[in-house]
């Protein structure tokens, strides 16, 4: 028999504190909403309470998928976070979650592929699935509070990055025609000092003068190429249907990093899918990094825009530059 990984349910959860355009107006002493709106779509965001971190975000995300789901936490046999906002160094931010939840029988471990990680982490869950019996039920959360990290006199950074986390159930099944189909990984790691948390690290121990120079904070160091994304996502989607011998426009719904619509717009114009088929809500949720592209799959599913049978690309890009994609039939 043939095994494979099948989405079975969703969930998401995002902090209560809703920080609007209008706070970064005044707290910056000029009118950034106009930008914002105009060019990436963000109108507002979610950001942490002072005693909320990543593993309360998960955990609240978790409860929703389980619920979806009709599982318990001692179904799960594996919980994969995917996260750059960890709750430690060390240990990992699943163990935290998988107490939390008293999820006695699943493993865990922590996936750091940036915003690339919930994907990258869908493609590891969908493989141990496939590969051995004993996993049948796996957790994957991506998970996001950059707010922790943010400078707030840092105009490039503080008005974009948000706070939440969402993911899915993954079940096995006994039937190739449905669930997991195919994905890529992709690295471009020349741009690997160009955004990130340099310090905190091995590379950078947290000490006083790291702290006065905000290197504990989150940085754009160099700007990004701005066809970075919609070049190498079209090139990502066109060589996974190339694979699967189908078009760009057999996908039902897209799933993007939720940062740039117009990147997002750009791409879905290369392959000549109708735009209507790139689900979005960094409107509402600002970017939300590794957690943007399940809590999109989550509202999409939520509002019934996505159906049984439907073909679902996943699709996402973060710091490093780490790259990933899968498609999957619901």
């Amino acid at each position: 028999m043939i095994r494979n990984a099948q989405i079975i349910s969703s969930g998401m959860y995002v902090p209560e504190r809703v920080v609007p355009n209008s706070y970064f107006n005044e707290l910056l002493g000029e009118d950034v909403d106009t930008w914002l709106v105009e060019n990436l779509a963000i109108k507002e965001r979610r950001w942490c309470s002072e005693n909320q971190s990543t593993a309360e975000l998960c955990v609240e995300a978790a409860r929703k998928i389980l619920e979806d789901g009709k599982t318990s936490a001692e179904e799960l046999d594996l919980i994969i976070i995917a996260t750059d906002t960890p709750e430690y160094i060390s240990p990992s931010t699943a163990s935290v979650v998988q107490f939390r939840l008293n999820a006695v029988n699943a493993g865990t471990f922590d996936v750091n592929t940036a915003c690339a990680g919930f994907v990258t982490a869908l493609d590891i869950a969908s493989k141990y699935i496939q590969a051995d019996k004993k996993y049948n039920k796996i957790l994957v959360i991506g998970a996001y509070a950059m707010s922790k990290y943010l400078n707030l006199q840092d105009k490039k950074t503080v008005t974009l990055f948000a706070d939440g986390a969402a993911g899915v159930l993954l079940s096995s099944i006994n039937n190739k025609d449905e669930g997991f189909i195919i994905s890529r990984l992709h690295t471009e790691g020349q741009y690997c000092d160009w955004m990130g948390i340099y310090a905190g690290g091995t590379h950078k121990p947290i000490t006083q003068k790291v702290i006065e120079e905000k290197d504990h904070l989150l940085k754009f160091v160099k700007k990004f190429p701005k066809e970075i994304n919609p070049l190498t996502w079209t090139k990502m989607i066109k060589d996974a249907c190339d694979e699967l011998n189908i078009h760009p426009v057999n996908i039902d719904k897209y799933f993007f990093t939720q940062l740039n619509i117009n990147s997002i717009w750009e791409t879905l114009d290369n392959l000549g899918v109708d735009r209507s088929k790139g689900h979005t809500i960094m409107q509402n949720f600002g970017y939300t990094g590794s957690a943007c592209i399940p809590m999109a799959f989550d509202d999409a599913c939520k509002k019934g825009l996505v159906q049984k049978g439907d073909m679902v690309l996943f699709i996402g890009s973060g710091g490093g530059l780490a790259f990933a994609l899968s498609i999957f039939k619901l």
